[in-house]
């Protein structure tokens, strides 16, 4: 047996753990801060719906033609906002409420029907006395696609906005300026007048669909797929223990004690089929406690059943691979699942910044990352009713588990084959292969 002063002189008890630590936590650090330190200059494919409900009117000018400014402003817009930052979807009311009500798009812009029309009456009451109101275009955020997207279709929107607003008052004002040079004695344009003309549009700004109290402004979506995430992979990490120590395979402390049951002469296959079968019956008990905390703490839950079968679809998926990783890789193992489930799944996950607001890297990981995943089918049923994410993420749940299905079997039977057998090497050597 080596000594202790031996083992603790070697260079390799000292760097492994450094190396180790040192290399996960800087790509730690790379992927969190990198995905989130400047989401405006990330920006792309980021949809907003562009709405144009506006009819056009005609000036009372004599032989004045018909004008649309709302045709003008959504061609400004279009021009104006970087095309590949921003997709703008020039279509009907009805399909962008639908398409905010689903959490396709982030906000819509809306030019209501009469635009023109209160454009020229708020141009005619700059010389004739009487009161008028700013024509509005109003801008719908979506808080339930994600708290943060809101701020950014607010900036966007707001720049894009102001200068269209300063082209369309430059516009009357010459239109008026022009009316005005043709009319003997006519009266001056009123300074505060002027002003009005420079900026004629009113912004308003308005959430769609405003989140009800008790779900942490958009937030709690995103913690309850975090939970789900590490229900399965913290509670495959423990069931891995647990069984492990009880067969024998691995020794167990509790404070001063000390144990170490005899090994149990089972297979690797047998013993990961014993694990599963454990997560199994855990999935749908621990996604029942989560449902009834989040009603208990008063958080919506307008889909219960639909939340825990889902919930305990996504723990089960979770949990069967993370055990066929162990089982695969052993030790390492713990770094293989904590860089596939935490490392990279959370800043891919689309949660608290879009994904059109990431690095594209972190919208290649949202492909098949299970946080991502899990963070759509949660916020389906928790904001959206249901719907296409919730189709997306059952579907990509059931490839992730048939993938960690099919790494335990076919790895765990293999090492069995080969004779890889679980069981304490010689001191100082590997564990030789025998004859099953």
């Amino acid at each position: 047996m080596a000594s202790t002063e031996s083992v603790l002189r070697t260079a390799r008890f000292w760097l492994a753990p450094l190396v180790v630590v040192s290399a996960l936590m800087s790509l730690l650090a790379g992927l969190y801060l990198g995905g989130v330190l400047d989401a405006q200059e990330e920006l792309h494919d980021f949809p907003i719906a562009l709405v144009n409900q506006d009819e056009g009117d005609t000036p009372s000018t004599p032989g004045a033609e018909p004008v649309n400014f709302g045709n003008q402003i959504t061609d400004g817009l279009v021009a104006k906002v970087p095309a590949d930052k921003i997709e703008l979807q020039r279509i009907g009311i009805a399909q962008a409420q639908q398409r905010l009500a689903d959490g396709d798009v982030y906000g819509a812009i809306v030019i209501p029907s009469d635009f023109s029309k209160r454009l020229l009456i708020l141009a005619e009451a700059s010389v004739v006395p009487g009161d008028v109101e700013k024509p509005i275009i109003t801008v719908y955020t979506n808080p339930r696609a994600g708290t943060y997207s809101a701020g950014l279709v607010t900036g966007v929107t707001q720049r894009a906005l102001d200068e269209v607003n300063a082209t369309v008052g430059q516009q009357l004002t010459e239109q008026v300026n022009a009316q005005l040079a043709g009319m003997a004695g006519a009266p001056q344009v009123a300074g505060a007048a002027r002003l009005t003309l420079a900026t004629p549009i009113n912004v308003v700004t308005t959430p769609f669909h405003p989140l009800p109290a008790g779900t942490g402004s958009g937030l709690s979506a995103f913690y309850y797929a975090l939970l789900l995430l590490l229900a399965g992979f913290t509670g495959g990490m423990i069931v891995h223990s647990l069984v492990d120590a009880a067969l024998g395979f691995a020794p167990t402390e509790f404070g001063p004690r000390y144990v170490h049951n005899p090994a149990v002469e089972i297979s690797r296959l047998h013993t990961l089929l014993v694990k599963w079968g454990v997560m199994l019956v855990l999935a749908p008990l621990v996604s029942g406690l989560y449902v009834g905390i989040g009603r208990a703490l008063g958080m919506p839950v307008p889909h219960g059943l639909g939340l825990w079968l889902y919930g305990a679809f996504a723990i089960t998926a979770v949990g069967v691979t993370a055990l066929s990783v162990l089982a695969a890789f052993g030790t390492a193992g713990l770094l293989v699942n904590l860089i596939l489930f935490v490392i990279l799944g959370l800043p891919s996950s689309g949660a608290t910044i879009p994904i059109e607001a990431t690095p594209p890297l972190f919208g290649w990981l949202a492909n098949f990352e299970p946080m991502h995943q899990v963070f759509l089918g949660a916020r389906a049923l928790l904001y959206f009713d249901g719907g296409a994410d919730l189709t997306h993420a059952v579907g990509m749940t059931g490839v992730g588990l048939l993938v960690g299905l099919l790494l335990g079997l076919v790895v765990t039977r293999l090492y069995d084959v080969k004779g890889f057998h679980r069981g304490t090497a010689a001191p100082g050597q590997e564990q030789a292969p025998t004859t099953p």
